[in-house]
């Protein structure tokens, strides 16, 4: 495992940390981003900021040069996350388009498709959602119903998604619908299909969560036509176009280790203040989060030295993504313990840390052990994919 980078990548650090202390909408190391009651107005401002780093190429940095992208590697982009993070700017709200359909499209897109929509992504001219879970089909995506039957110039698409994180704001969605019902499950059958959201035929219903936001949602779909040059790879093989979505959403989270590099500081801090130290079992319950922080920072760097070799992203990312979600919860729970009688608190309620900011977090992160893939399923994918063990 490689933990150097080199003075190029630390000449790229120092360039996009200037640019954030000149651009960033509040004081570099100070503020925080803005919070709104209204979550389309928090989308709003994502989409000016995601548009003026796109503007300046700190999005997509891996990206090819023509779709607007600079062409660097996973080390460079890793550099420019984890700044972002530092800077507690907030997620891309395009990041469904960054971070998974494009990636896709790179490795399975018409050069046409690209040309489509790659700039749009980086841009958030265009926000996107990922159209895979069902309500009967969550984790175990090969058993998905929505489908896709071929018509003149293209498909008719029929079924119901769930759990689709920002459609409400999307213009496109991948989705994954079965075009021949008798092929075996995992094999041909599955085509990826790019929706386009405002069709004919496409209703959107949010989902409020415990958090009192609507991030979530519904997405029936009744006969929406789509087009033949919008299919994903060859038809049959979503399942294919599938497996690099995932692997690349279950990869390194530079993002993740930051915030709860954060977390963890803040964490300490707060417990320093209000005595908790002085508590024998919190003080092994907070050395225990600090420590799995630091081992997660270790996985990372890990998944990145195979990166920069030019290893394909694989079954390891479950590791990952299983690790950091579990690692999460149980931070979230040792924060809980910390700040004691306010935990039910909730935002403006008096003697309240952070104003409900760490009751809000964990919420949030209760459902870290289900998007992404269950951890049922990553159990599941690393005892078949990297232990070799039998099918059960």
């Amino acid at each position: 495992m490689d933990l150097r980078t080199t003075a190029e990548q630390e000449a790229l650090r120092s360039e996009f940390r200037t640019w954030l202390m000149e651009h960033l909408p509040w004081t570099y190391g100070e503020g925080l981003p803005p919070r709104f009651d209204d979550l389309a107005d928090t989308v709003a401002f994502g989409r000016r900021w995601q548009g003026d780093l796109a503007s300046a190429g700190w999005v997509g940095v891996t990206w090819p040069e023509e779709f607007g992208g600079r062409g660097l590697g996973a080390l460079e982009n890793y550099v420019v996350i984890e700044e972002l993070a530092r800077a507690r700017a907030p997620e891309f709200v395009g990041r469904i388009g960054i971070n998974l359909v494009g990636p896709t499209l790179l490795a399975h897109g018409t050069e046409e498709q690209k040309r489509r929509f790659l700039p749009r992504i980086l841009s958030a001219q265009e926000l996107w959602c990922q159209l895979f879970s069902e309500p009967d089909a969550g984790s175990d995506l090969a058993s998905l119903s929505t489908r896709a039957v071929a018509t003149e110039g293209g498909y008719l698409v029929t079924g119901r998604k769930v759990w689709t994180s920002y459609a409400q704001f999307a213009d496109w969605g991948l989705c994954l619908a079965r075009t021949d019902p008798d092929a075996p499950k995992r094999q041909l059958g599955i085509t990826a299909l790019v929706i386009d959201l405002h069709a004919e035929g496409v209703v959107v219903r949010p989902l409020v969560q415990s958090t009192g936001e609507a991030e979530f949602n519904e997405v029936e779909l009744d006969d929406v036509f789509v087009p033949a040059e919008q299919r994903v790879g060859a038809q049959g093989e979503g399942w294919t176009v599938a497996g690099s979505t995932l692997s690349t959403e279950r990869g390194i989270n530079p993002r993740q280790l930051v915030i709860h590099s954060q977390l963890i500081e803040e964490l300490l801090r707060l417990a320093e203040e209000n005595g908790s130290f002085d508590n024998w079992r919190l003080r092994q319950q907070l050395a225990q989060a600090a420590t799995e922080v630091r081992l997660f920072q270790l996985h990372n760097w890990r998944s990145l030295t195979r990166l920069s070799k030019g290893e394909a992203p694989g079954p390891e990312g479950s590791a990952l993504k299983l690790y950091w979600s579990e690692m999460s919860k149980r931070l979230h729970q040792t924060a809980m313990d910390v700040i004691g009688t306010a935990s039910p608190l909730w935002q403006g309620a008096p003697d309240n840390p952070a104003d409900g900011a760490w009751q809000r977090s964990w919420l949030y992160y209760q459902a870290s052990s289900i998007f992404a893939g269950t951890n049922e399923i990553q159990r599941t994918l690393l005892g078949e994919r990297v232990l070799g063990l039998p099918r059960g």
